[in-house]
């Protein structure tokens, strides 16, 4: 019950409610006009031919109609089926490695794990260039004629992509199993194996098939590898790129990039309902005890080896690509692609570090204001609201990327937005918006809502709210969603591909299109860079959340 009189308040109502008007309406307007206004545009011009009187199938006619698109659908289905059954295998063998061994070396192996976290989509497929290519190290140490283009480049470069995220989502769901029902099995007599079956795959079935989707929708709309890898063996990305980039056929495009809207959107419900079916777990659970175990940590950690020895290799042979005078030829180490003479020389380097601290500003802020927003409302208002909040999950980069091309390229928003900066940073927020919004609104539970009332009583208004409640509890959640914005917006490709003009280019564009002209060694010392700087953002990120949850928890009152 709340006890608190309209006497005890001494902030203006008026001022409250116009700073809730403008923090909540903010973000709902930009995400009206910035995400569902692109994608309500690209769905219409999916239905429109260039001088046709009004909306028409012809596009998705076409689509079955030419057999180039038929086949690249289900090369895509074909590749991404594999990588799914490849990067669960080897994502839950990890997941078992972090959170059921005492295997030594466990933070070198998860920093190993993380490198394709760190890096363009395409850095995978460079560095199985460098290494299984036609004149790749393999081939010259071995003299075995290797190929690594077509399906099986494509499988292993986005098996290696998606592997972090598999290892996530099945670790975190390992992490949730109550260690009772071990207890109890041991007291019965099950075996290992048993266990591992009954228990361990039964409890974590949820997020194994969270993971299966999450792979599945982010490997059959990946841009960077197809491009470096595909060769003939054509998959949806490409039609989508060489429709709107190679045949500047938009319309085409858009309907092809509704087609691949289909999968991911599927992924996002049928994960969505494992979520719920899954729940929290029960509040008296029991964390895992890991209990010594010679064989299950000497067969954990020799696997671990044999799928992160590859993640290693496929990097350090890109930093070695970028060291050498002329690749495959001259291998004398040199530095020579770092002192670029290239026209932008670095500038595309220095353009994504300004895109990535505005995307991570601005949306850090957008994401804040919209998840207290939810927080406030309405049962019903906070539904929909978190729906709209994370539907953009279901949307691919290179889908986002085609709507922002026909959404702002002309009309009245043209001249002040197409090829600037901030448009940029509105498509890198509205790519990641789902991940950064959930990361947030978990964070926001930990606040608690008695103490926003005992502030309120007290004579507090929102901003004393947020600065004495809600601002402790969650700044670190916070930091985290500033730098994985920063992150993420340094090492995407899909989204902005689009975007980018001969004035204002990125550093992730500058790769792909470095490699497409032959000049392998800069493109793996412009790769390497991006990799250095996302690192140092990760590792700031982790000194900075320390900090922040050591200052507040000085701060933070006890609610117990």
């Amino acid at each position: 019950m709340n006890t608190c009189t309209p006497a005890t308040r001494v902030y203006r109502p008026g001022t409250e409610r116009a700073l809730g008007l403008l923090g909540g309406g903010l973000p709902l307007l930009a995400l009206a006009l910035f995400f569902v206004y692109p994608l309500l545009s690209i769905g219409w011009r999916s239905f429109t031919v260039d001088g046709a009187g009004g909306p028409t199938l012809a596009n998705y006619l076409r689509l079955w109609s030419e057999p180039g698109i038929a086949r690249a659908a289900w090369h895509s289905l074909t590749m991404s089926g594999t990588v799914t059954v490849l990067a669960l295998a080897a994502g839950l063998l990890l997941a078992m490695l972090f959170k059921r061994s005492r295997v030594r070396g466990r933070r070198l192996m998860f920093a190993v794990l993380m490198l394709p976290m760190l890096a363009p989509s395409l850095m995978q497929g460079l560095g199985l260039l460098f290494l299984l290519g036609r004149n790749g190290l393999v081939h010259r140490w071995t003299g075995l004629d290797t190929d690594i283009y077509g399906f099986w480049g494509l499988v292993a470069a986005n098996a290696i992509y998606a592997l972090p995220q598999a290892t996530l989502i099945i670790a975190a769901a390992l992490e949730r199993t109550d260690h009772r029902h071990y207890d109890a099995a041991l007291t019965m007599g099950a075996s290992p194996w048993r266990q591992f079956l009954d228990i361990t795959l039964a409890q974590s079935r949820y997020g194994l098939l969270a993971a299966v989707f999450v792979v599945f929708s982010v490997t059959i709309t990946d841009f960077g590898n197809a491009i470096v890898l595909g060769g003939p063996y054509r998959v949806l990305a490409n039609e989508v790129y060489d429709q709107v980039a190679g045949q500047m056929d938009i319309n085409m495009g858009a309907a092809v990039g509704m087609l691949l809207l289909l999968p991911a959107l599927a992924s996002l419900l049928v994960e969505r309902s494992a979520l719920r079916r899954a729940g929290t777990g029960s509040e008296h659970a029991r964390p895992a005890d890991v209990r010594p175990g010679r064989g299950r940590d000497l067969g954990l950690g020799l696997g671990s080896v044999v799928v992160l020895a590859p993640v290693l290799a496929v990097f350090a042979t890109v930093v070695y690509a970028s060291l050498v005078k002329l690749w495959p030829y001259r291998l004398e180490l040199t530095l020579a692609h770092y002192h670029t003479d290239l026209p932008d020389g670095y500038t595309p380097i220095f353009t994504s570090l300004k895109l990535a601290l505005l995307t991570a500003l601005a949306g850090t802020v957008l994401v804040f204001a919209l998840t207290l927003l939810v927080r406030r409302a309405r049962p019903s208002l906070a539904r929909g609201l978190h729906v709209m909040a994370t539907l953009p999950a279901a949307v691919p980069g290179l889908v986002i990327g085609i709507a922002y091309l026909m959404s702002f390229n002309t009309g009245p928003l043209a001249d002040m937005l197409y090829g600037s900066l901030f448009l940029m940073a509105a498509c890198n927020l509205y790519h990641y918006h789902a991940q950064s919004y959930l990361m947030l609104a978990t964070g926001m539970r930990a606040v608690p809502g008695a103490l926003e009332d005992a502030v309120t009583c007290l004579g507090g208004g929102l901003l004393r709210r947020l600065r004495d409640v809600v601002l402790p509890f969650t700044a670190p959640t916070v930091a985290s969603v500033f730098f994985f914005l920063f992150m993420q917006s340094m090492v995407t490709l899909s989204a902005v591909v689009f975007l980018v003009t001969p004035e204002l280019n990125l550093a992730s564009v500058a790769v792909m299109q470095l490699d497409a002209n032959g000049f392998v060694s800069q493109a793996a010392a412009y790769a390497t860079c991006i990799v250095a700087s996302v690192a140092a953002a990760a590792l700031a990120m982790r000194v900075c959340a320390t900090l922040l949850a050591r200052h507040f928890q000085r701060r933070t009152p006890d609610v117990a």
